[in-house]
């Protein structure tokens, strides 16, 4: 019997795009059981065409719940909350402004009734604007995962992976509502989507699929897919202070650490020691300070030692911590 599913949407001032995108959920090939809806305090009448768009999700037989936030939570935070709200056995992120394809639900559910081992899968999407334009390049693409990382993933090493980036976009996700239990509550400094990836990595069960199964729309407010930076841009990026991200970036670590730790009788062999090198070798980065001089031989030493390479973007990071200002 294929498995209950829960969309899980979260609005905030999304009247311009919500129906199309609520449309295209009311017309997957295998229909959700259920829609959860929170809306993070709205005011461009969003609530009201909620209101709308639920009579015709329930004249399909969908249930359908909505709740809003007495105050502002933040896009993470609205997720984290809105997903303890869901009953289904799979529940399937849902942004405000994209558009998903009929087969979506069909095509993961069926991943998810294979595969009684995965928790967590992520999804390929068509870039498309605000009028719904294809832009290219997928988000895939955008990325710029590798074969190798493609191929480590499949076999169930993505842990590794995602300790060096992430690529779990949350528009494209569904997970196994047991990952909850494990996952939540999302630690500060981590973005709900790559938390749940993350460990659901550790878990072993994270796996991509290569298809593009929604449109991932940009208008303004995405990250990804935005014009590429010329050489001047880039070389300012290179020289920029990070002592504050990386900072930022080991408390992120020391929160992964810990609640390995805690997992410690679920998570995959090697996982706890993988991310105690990567935390070891963010801490080595932000000691890297002074005049040039100075930072050579620390630079070299985690060069040969491959933590650039494991945890990192190789010589790009180095050349960062040789160049960046404090």
């Amino acid at each position: 019997m294929p498995r209950a599913t829960s969309i899980v949407l979260c609005t905030y001032n999304g009247a311009r795009f919500l129906e199309a995108q609520w449309e295209s959920l009311l017309a997957q090939s295998r229909r959700p059981d259920e829609i959860v809806v929170r809306d993070d305090g709205s005011t461009d009448g969003t609530p009201a065409l909620l209101a709308r768009l639920r009579v015709r999700a329930e004249a399909q037989g969908i249930r359908v719940s909505i709740a809003g936030n007495a105050h502002n939570l933040g896009y993470s935070a609205n997720f984290a909350a809105a997903l303890q709200g869901a009953t289904g056995e799979v529940l399937y992120l849902c942004d405000q402004d994209d558009v998903w394809h009929p087969d979506k639900l069909a095509t993961l559910s069926a991943a998810f009734d294979r595969r009684p081992e995965l928790l967590l899968a992520c999804t390929d999407a068509r870039r498309v604007d605000a009028a719904g334009v294809d832009l290219g390049r997928s988000l895939f693409g955008v990325l710029r995962i590798t074969r190798a990382e493609f191929r480590a993933i499949h076999r169930g090493d993505g842990f590794a992976v995602l300790l060096r980036r992430s690529m779990a976009t949350g528009a494209t996700v569904a997970l196994r509502r047991t990952l909850l239990a494990d996952a939540l509550p999302v630690p500060p400094g981590w973005v709900h989507d790559e938390w749940l990836a993350i460990v659901a990595a550790a878990l072993g069960g994270f796996d991509c699929i290569e298809r593009r199964l929604i449109d991932y729309r940009q208008h303004g407010g995405n990250q990804i897919g935005m014009p590429g930076r010329g050489l001047r841009e880039k070389w300012d990026d290179l020289r920029r202070p990070r002592a504050d991200l990386i900072e930022m970036l080991i408390a992120r670590d020391e929160w992964l650490a810990k609640r390995l730790r805690r997992l410690r009788e679920k998570v995959q062999q090697g996982c706890i020691e993988c991310a105690s090198a990567k935390l070891a070798h963010m801490r080595v980065r932000h000691g890297i300070a002074g005049a040039p001089c100075a930072r050579v031989a620390p630079i070299l030493r985690e060069t040969f030692d491959g933590g650039y390479r494991r945890f990192g973007t190789g010589w790009r990071s180095a050349l960062r911590d040789f160049l960046r200002r404090r």
